[in-house]
């Protein structure tokens, strides 16, 4: 009964292929919608989460904004913060922006002043050469390492260990190339692929006056974070007095949990705002199927008249309204996989449909044909057979 019941539905959808595909098209538009932007938020989430943890679940950042112009030296990162004893390695960061150039192709790239020790805080990994050392650090050599973006589309290769550029109107020599990482956060965050690591005393000679706006530091375990933290604040106090607004100090754990409770939020929110368009698809579907019953009601009396129960009646709208519905979720996640294709190819990333939102799509589309469904499916079960015969 319940195999018949689903083929009568399909013949009826099908007799009506434009009514039922624009009855359709609100579970369509609601189910497309739900996919591709839960999916979204859910994948980029996810990619800015996986590059956090390939920083390290270890590593505390401190931001100095230090407004009254006091900068901490880097003597003072050697001795005074080195030396708190539960902090592995430290390592300064500043920032500038300028025109990387070889004798054939330029790109604006971000410029990293920093020290040895990054490498190993961030855990930056080569696939040609090095990092660069203390004694470049000591020289302000203008040596420079490189990511794997501005190797290719600077040099033309990413073999080019030895290699000259030109930034800021000096030459630098590649002395390392990056791994390439898609979507890393760095990336994320600089809003480039293109980056250049030299030392910090090279930095400051090519950018006079640009201070360290950033510390990293790395603990020896993930169980002596929170005591770290502790002791660079209290160096932070000291070092800065009466002047909270100077710095603030955050872990990699702590944005992490933050991106959850904003993807938390987002996915809620969206899903809301494409389960309104479910809940507008199913009223259209809750109308046709009245329509249908209005049409087929000399059907539905000769049924009853040669003894169809009511139950089989009302089963036979009401899987006819579930089919409709759960076909149009179907449309809907078809059209969301061609979306999701379509954005990798234009934005170079990866995204893919989350199982879980395709599942929840599906079970909440076969709840709208129930729910939508009913009043039409009781309406055809509740009919009188002489009252339905005399219908025109």
């Amino acid at each position: 009964m319940f195999i018949q019941s689903i083929k009568m539905a399909l013949k009826s959808i099908m007799s009506n292929k434009m009514r039922s595909f624009l009855t359709m098209l609100g579970v369509i538009i609601g189910v497309f919608s739900l996919v591709v932007l839960v999916s979204l938020v859910t994948g980029a989430t996810g990619s800015i989460t996986d590059s956090i943890n390939e920083l390290g679940t270890d590593q505390i950042d401190v931001d100095i904004s230090d407004v009254r112009g006091v900068p901490i030296s880097l003597e003072e990162l050697r001795t005074d913060i080195a030396s708190i004893e539960s902090v592995k390695a430290v390592a300064p960061q500043t920032y500038g922006v300028g025109e990387v150039t070889s004798m054939t192709k330029s790109v604006r790239a971000v410029a990293i002043g920093t020290t040895p020790e990054l490498a190993e805080i961030q855990g930056i990994k080569l696939e040609a050469g090095r990092f660069f050392m203390n004694p470049d650090l000591d020289n302000n050599t203008n040596v420079i390492v490189v990511s794997h973006e501005l190797a290719v589309d600077v040099v033309g290769r990413s073999d080019c260990v030895g290699e000259t550029v030109k930034l800021g109107g000096r030459s630098f020599t590649i002395i390392g190339v990056m791994e390439k990482q898609s979507n890393s956060m760095m990336m994320l965050m600089m809003g480039t692929p293109y980056r250049a690591y030299m030392p910090y005393t090279t930095l400051v000679r090519l950018i006079p006056g640009k201070d360290m706006s950033v510390w990293s530091f790395s603990v020896s375990a993930v169980d002596d974070l929170d005591q770290a933290e502790k002791d660079i604040q209290e160096y932070m106090i000291r070092r800065f007095p009466g002047d909270e607004e100077g710095y603030s100090i955050y872990n990699e754990s702590q944005i992490s949990d933050q991106m959850g409770k904003i993807t938390g939020i987002l996915s809620i929110l969206l899903g809301g705002i494409a389960g309104i368009s479910l809940l507008v698809g199913g009223i259209g579907i809750m109308n046709i199927m009245l329509v249908s019953v209005t049409e087929r009601t000399r059907e539905i009396g000769i049924r009853k008249a040669i003894g169809a129960r009511p139950s089989v009646i009302m089963l036979q709208f009401l899987i006819e309204a579930i089919v409709l519905s759960v076909m149009g979720c179907l449309i809907g996640i078809g059209f969301s996989w061609l979306a999701m294709q379509l954005i990798n190819m234009i934005g170079k990333v990866s995204f893919g449909l989350s199982p879980v939102v395709v599942i929840v799509a599906v079970l909440f589309s076969m709840g709208v044909g129930v729910v939508f469904g009913l009043y039409p499916a009781k309406k055809a079960s509740a009919m009188k057979p002489i009252d339905a015969l005399r219908f025109n």
